[in-house]
């Protein structure tokens, strides 16, 4: 996914940069704590990417939460996390002769029939897997922030623009939302980037740890680097905050996932700007945010 490297040079100047430029606001304003995030929902508590996930957030007074967005065979966006509904759900059960069971062959109807809580612990059993304007709607309902993140878009061309037009339907592209209420990011640098081009008010991230001499290339359309914790290092994120993205802030770094209090220090000494977490509790009373 990553952009070609530009010359070894910027490199090298990188190091430069990172003394000069600013940290990104997040970090600035008062040498704040880093944002904590809550993945999938409050997934250690509650089954992931359920609407009960969010609403265990919100319980928790978390104020954003992180899902995943695929696409049914007749074109629903649902919010899942893998490709396939085996480990979330109990599709073997209802439809024993549909393997490999990929959301991509399931309708939405289908889908929606399947348990998605059991597996997690009886008090889920009957949890659904939720639509994407059905998640949308209940993290509005609780007042909260959405980081949205597209799932393996080359399996499901077009996803990008009918992930907005949800986003949009549902009054989630307004100027209030764009303003501090929704991040969109993939794995996928050209996803990203296809989202930006199609709607360049949306702030967008890039999930994963691309090198430095790549960055000059990202900052064009991506506000965020969002890496693994364990890739992280103080002058990557020093690297990364000293350019500037698309909308003129400094670029920010969301890291994941983390769950126990002493990485959470850790990164946030780094400098992260957000810590994606199944714990939200856990890292919240570990780095104040």
């Amino acid at each position: 996914m990553h952009a070609r490297a530009v010359a070894a040079s910027t490199t090298a100047l990188l190091g430069t940069a990172a003394l000069l430029f600013p940290v990104s606001p997040a970090r600035a304003a008062g040498g704040g704590s880093p944002l904590v995030i809550a993945h999938r929902g409050a997934s250690a508590y509650a089954p992931e990417n359920t609407l009960a996930a969010v609403d265990k957030a919100a319980g928790l007074g978390i104020r954003w939460v992180e899902n995943d967005v695929q696409r049914t065979r007749d074109g629903e966006l649902v919010v899942l996390h893998d490709d396939n509904l085996r480990r979330t759900t109990d599709v073997e059960e209802v439809y024993p002769g549909r393997a490999p069971w990929k959301v991509k062959d399931f309708t939405a109807a289908e889908i929606a029939r399947l348990d998605a809580g059991s597996w997690f612990g009886p008090a889920y059993a009957g949890a659904r897997v939720p639509t994407l304007e059905q998640f949308v709607n209940r993290v509005e309902r609780h007042h909260q922030k959405l980081l949205l993140e597209i799932k393996n878009p080359e399996l499901y061309p077009g996803i990008e623009r009918q992930t907005l037009k949800v986003l949009g339907n549902e009054g989630w592209l307004d100027r209030s939302h764009l303003a501090g209420r929704l991040v969109v990011q993939s794995f996928s640098a050209d996803s990203v980037r296809t989202v930006h081009e199609l709607k360049p008010g949306v702030k967008t991230g890039v999930l994963g740890t691309p090198p430095v001499s790549d960055l000059p290339v990202y900052a064009g359309f991506a506000d965020q680097i969002n890496p693994s914790y364990g890739s992280l290092s103080t002058a990557y994120v020093s690297s990364v905050q000293a350019f500037t993205g698309p909308h003129g802030r400094p670029l920010e770094v969301l890291t994941w996932t983390v769950d126990d209090a002493a990485t959470a220090q850790r990164v946030a000494g780094y400098g992260v700007d957000g810590i994606i977490t199944n714990k939200p509790d856990v890292v919240r009373e570990a780095v104040g945010g």
